[in-house]
């Protein structure tokens, strides 16, 4: 099944190569951006912009 994943660059809870180890596993589709653990604070913008092309993409199947 299709996963996305969004690395947040900046984050100190969860390093960033832990997050795109746990992305690669899941074979996720990923976007980094500079954001701390809190992007969908810091970025809301990236998080939405992630959501609309995970649907578009889902849409093309």
């Amino acid at each position: 099944k299709p996963s996305w994943y969004l690395v947040a660059k900046d984050d100190k809870m969860i390093p960033p190569s832990a997050q795109r180890q746990m992305a690669s596993r899941a074979q996720a589709t990923t976007v980094e951006v500079p954001g701390s653990h809190a992007v969908y604070v810091s970025d809301p913008a990236a998080v939405a912009n992630l959501i609309k092309q995970a649907a578009a993409d889902v849409g093309k199947k």
